[in-house]
C-alpha cells in the first residue's frame, strides 16, 4: 500500500514505533474495508494551529508534499473537516474545481476524496483523508455513520501515537513497501495482466521487475533499472510530461498511456494499468501515426529539469496567492498555508521603502527581531539587504554556514537554526525580501530550492498587487469617510441615530450614504441612498449627490422636486453609475411625514403600541436612467415616539436568501427591539448584519424617533 515511514533510528530516538505501525494498520484496513486506494492520517500539533502528516496508505508521500504540513485555517478538505467537526465530500474533480480551486491545480485528476475529523473526549487529535478512484457520489446516512464509527477508531489510535511521539520531527525517509506475495506471485500476476514487453513499479515509481524484452526496448540493462524509478536512469524519459503520466495514473487508478522517442530513432509506446499496489507498464514500439502526432506535437528535444511535483507545488502556492488582496492577506496567506509547508516556524516580509526596510508582516519572531529588520538601510551588509540587492536567493542549513559565509554577520539571537532568504523581485526591480526560518538545522534539497525561488517572484509580485490594492483603499476610504456625515444635527422634536457598515468583499468601501438636514419653520428633511459600485467612482458620486441633495433641500423644494432635480443633474453628469434612494421631508409640528423613493427598498415605521409597518411608497426609476422621471410624493402621519426606519439593502440582503425573507426579519427584530434607546437599537440592528460572514454590499442604516420636545 506504500505505506510511509521514518528511517529506523528515527523511531528508536523519538518513540512511538508500535503506535505509529497500528495506526497505519488501521488505516490500511479502513481503505480495504471501504474500497478506497488511498489515505492518510494528519495530527494536530499541540498549539492547535497545525495539522501534520504522520501517515499514508497507497500513494508516495512526495504527492502531498505541499501539505505535509498545513494550519488549520488552510481551505483544504482535512482542516475544514477539523475545523467544522464534520465529513467532508468532494464527489469529483468538478466539484473539487468548485470547492477547491489551488488542490484542483495541483493535482488536476480524476478522483474523489472525503475529510473526517478525529477527535475523542479527550478533544481534538487531527483528521485524515481518503481518495476513490473516478466520480464518487454522496454516500448514503449509512455509509456516513461507517466512516464516522472508523474515523472514531483511527482517532484513538491517533491519540496513542502523538502521546508517545513528539509534535514536529519530520520524517526524512521511508522503508520499502513489504512485497504483497513472494516474487513469483508478483511477476505471475503481472503476466496474467499483460503478456509482452512489461514491467512493473512499486507506488514510489521504482521499477520492481522488467522482462528481457522490456528491457532491450528501453536499452538499459535489467540490473540498473530494477530499483530505480526509470526517469532517474533514463534521461530521455526525464520530462514532467512523462511523469505526469505516472501521477495521474496513480491518483486517478484508471490506464493511460503516452509515446515517447528513444534516441536515436526507436519511437515506444507505454501503456499504464495502475492498482493499489503499483503499476503495470506495457511497452511496444509505436504505431507509425502514433509517432507522426507526438512528432508533430511535442518538443521532444526540450529538456525540463524540474519534477513535476515541483511544478504542481508551484502551481498550488500560486493558486494560493491569488486570493490576497491586501498586503495584510500576503503575510496571513504566508504564515497560514506556504509557512507550514515547508516546515518553517518562523517568516518575515520586508519591504524596500524610502531607503530602508519595513516590516511589512511577520509570524514567529520574538519583537526584538523585528525590530532589528525595521532598522535596517538598504546599505547595510546584513544577508537579508543582499538577497534583496543581488536578487540571489541565500539558503543556510545551519549557523556554521551562516557564519562560514558571513564572517562578520551578528549573531540573529532569533532561535532560529536554518534560513531562507528570498528576494522579492517584482517588475524587473527588488521590493523587499522574504526570510523563511526553521528552528533546526534544515537541508534544502535541489526541488525544495527551486520551489521556493520561485515563491520569492510570486511573493512579490503578490505583495506589489497588494500594495497597489491599499493604495487605492486608503485613497476611497478617506474619500468616503470624508463625505459621509461626521455626527447628525440635533434637531428639536426629533432624536437621531446613523450607522454605516463597510461590505466585506472588494475594497471595503461603497456608495451607501445618508444625511439630516435641519430645515426652516420646524422642518427636517433625511435621506438615505446607494451609489452603484464599491470604488472610488461610487465614493465620490455618493458626495456629488449628498451635496445636490442638500442644495435642494435648503432651496425648499418638495421631495418630488428633489429627486426630480437630483435625477437631472446625474443623468446629465453621465457618470455610468445609477443611484437608489428615499428622501423624506418632515414637518415636526404636524408630525407628518411626506417621502419620495427612487428604486430603493420601502422604509419602516414602528409604532409605539408596537406595530411595525412597511411605507408603500409609490416610487420612480433609478436615479441616473432617464432624465425626465417622475417620482410621486407619499404622506405618512406619526406620532410622538414613531420610529422612521431607513436603510440600504446590504441591511436585508444574506447571499442565498430572499429579500422579503430579509425585510420579514428586520420587521421582527423592530418588533421586539423598537422601544429600545436609539443608539442601542442601532447597534443590534448593524450586529445582525456585522455579524455575516460574506457582505458582498455595504449597509447604510439611519433611525429617527418623534419626540415630545417642543419644536420652535
Amino acid at each position: 500500500m506504500g505505506r510511509q515511514f521514518p528511517p529506523d533510528d528515527a523511531v528508536d530516538a523519538a518513540g512511538g514505533g508500535d503506535d505509529r505501525d497500528a495506526l497505519a494498520k488501521g488505516l490500511t484496513e479502513m481503505l480495504e474495508e471501504i474500497g478506497a486506494h488511498t489515505g492518510g492520517v494528519y495530527r494536530l500539533s499541540p498549539d492547535g494551529q497545525v495539522l501534520e502528516l504522520v501517515v499514508m496508505e497507497g500513494l508516495p508521500r512526495e504527492f502531498v508534499q505541499p501539505w505535509e504540513r498545513v494550519s488549520v485555517t488552510a481551505p483544504i478538505p482535512v482542516a475544514d473537516a477539523l475545523r467544522d467537526k464534520r465529513l467532508v465530500w468532494v464527489s469529483d474533480e468538478e466539484d473539487m474545481v468548485r470547492r477547491y480551486p489551488a488542490l484542483a491545480v495541483a493535482l488536476p485528476y480524476d478522483y474523489s476524496l472525503a475529510a473526517l475529523p478525529l477527535y475523542t473526549a479527550a478533544g481534538d487529535h487531527g483528521a485524515m483523508f481518503i481518495v476513490w478512484s473516478g466520480a464518487y457520489p454522496p454516500p448514503p446516512a449509512h455509509t456516513r455513520d461507517h466512516l464516522t464509527a472508523a474515523a472514531a477508531v483511527l482517532a484513538h489510535k491517533l491519540q496513542d501515537f502523538a502521546q508517545s511521539t513528539p509534535s514536529g520531527r519530520k520524517d526524512t525517509g521511508s522503508r520499502a513497501p513489504a512485497p504483497l506475495t513472494d516474487p513469483a506471485d508478483v511477476l505471475g500476476a503481472m503476466v496474467a495482466r499483460l503478456p509482452e514487453g512489461l514491467c512493473t513499479m512499486d507506488v514510489n515509481g521504482r521499477l520492481t521487475y522488467i522482462s528481457p524484452k522490456g528491457a532491450a526496448l528501453l536499452g538499459e540493462s535489467p540490473l540498473r533499472l530494477v530499483g530505480a524509478q526509470p526517469w532517474t536512469v533514463l534521461p530521455w524519459l526525464d520530462d514532467p510530461v512523462y511523469e505526469d503520466h505516472y501521477r495521474r495514473a496513480m491518483i486517478s487508478q484508471r490506464p493511460t498511456s503516452f509515446v515517447a522517442l528513444c534516441p536515436p530513432d526507436q519511437w515506444l509506446a507505454f501503456d499504464l494499468y495502475p492498482s493499489i499496489s503499483g503499476i503495470t507498464v506495457r511497452i511496444n514500439p509505436a504505431p507509425m501515426e502514433s509517432q507522426a502526432l507526438t512528432a508533430a506535437t511535442v518538443p521532444i528535444d526540450v529538456a525540463l529539469p524540474t519534477r513535476t511535483g515541483a511544478i504542481y507545488h508551484i502551481l498550488h502556492l500560486a493558486s494560493t496567492l491569488t486570493q490576497a488582496a491586501g498586503v495584510q492577506d500576503v503575510v496571513d496567506l504566508v504564515a497560514d498555508q506556504i509557512m507550514p509547508a515547508f516546515g518553517a516556524q518562523a517568516v518575515a516580509l520586508l519591504a524596500a521603502e524610502e531607503g530602508r526596510l519595513r516590516v511589512a508582516g511577520h509570524r514567529g519572531f520574538p519583537p526584538h527581531i523585528i525590530q532589528q529588520y525595521g532598522r535596517l538601510s538598504l546599505t547595510s551588509p546584513t544577508p537579508s539587504i543582499r538577497a534583496m540587492v543581488t536578487g540571489v536567493p541565500n539558503f543556510f542549513e545551519s549557523q556554521e554556514e551562516l557564519y562560514k559565509i558571513y564572517p562578520s554577520a551578528v549573531a540573529p539571537d532569533d532561535g532560529m537554526a536554518a534560513w531562507a532568504l528570498l528576494p522579492l523581485i517584482a517588475s524587473g526591480r527588488p521590493v523587499g525580501t522574504c526570510v523563511l526560518a526553521f528552528r533546526e538545522p534544515h537541508r534544502f534539497t535541489v526541488e525544495e530550492r527551486a520551489v521556493l525561488t520561485s515563491l520569492g517572484g510570486l511573493i512579490a509580485q503578490a505583495m506589489e498587487r497588494a500594495r497597489l490594492y491599499d493604495a487605492k483603499v486608503e485613497l476611497a476610504r478617506g474619500l468616503q469617510e470624508g463625505l459621509l456625515p461626521h455626527a447628525l444635527p440635533r434637531i428639536p422634536g426629533l432624536a437621531a441615530a446613523a450607522r454605516y457598515l463597510p461590505g466585506t468583499e472588494g475594497m471595503d468601501i461603497g456608495g451607501d450614504f445618508y444625511d439630516l438636514i435641519r430645515l426652516p419653520d420646524g422642518t427636517a428633511a433625511a435621506i438615505i441612498g446607494d451609489v452603484q459600485g464599491h470604488n472610488v467612482t461610487a465614493a465620490a458620486l455618493m458626495g456629488q449627490l449628498r451635496t445636490a441633495v442638500r442644495a435642494f433641500a435648503a432651496s425648499g423644494a418638495g421631495p418630488g422636486e428633489v429627486l426630480f432635480r437630483t435625477n437631472q443633474m446625474l443623468t446629465d453628469l453621465d457618470p455610468g453609475l445609477f443611484a437608489s434612494c428615499v428622501y423624506v421631508h418632515l414637518d415636526l409640528r404636524r408630525r407628518v411625514a411626506r417621502l419620495a423613493r427612487a428604486g430603493h427598498p420601502s422604509p419602516l415605521v414602528w409604532h409605539p403600541d408596537g406595530r411595525v409597518e412597511v411605507i408603500h411608497v409609490a416610487g420612480g426609476l433609478l436615479l441616473g436612467i432617464e432624465r425626465e422621471t417622475d417620482y410621486p410624493c407619499t404622506e405618512v402621519a406619526l406620532e410622538v415616539g414613531s420610529l422612521l426606519v431607513l436603510y440600504t439593502d446590504g441591511l436585508i440582503e444574506v447571499p442565498g436568501t430572499d429579500i422579503d425573507d430579509g425585510l420579514t426579519a428586520l420587521g421582527a427584530r423592530l418588533v421586539r427591539d423598537g422601544d429600545q434607546h436609539l443608539d442601542e437599537l442601532a447597534e443590534n440592528l448593524i450586529r445582525s448584519a456585522q455579524g455575516a460572514r460574506r457582505r458582498s454590499d455595504d449597509v447604510a442604516l439611519l433611525l429617527l424617533r418623534l419626540t415630545a420636545e417642543p419644536v420652535p
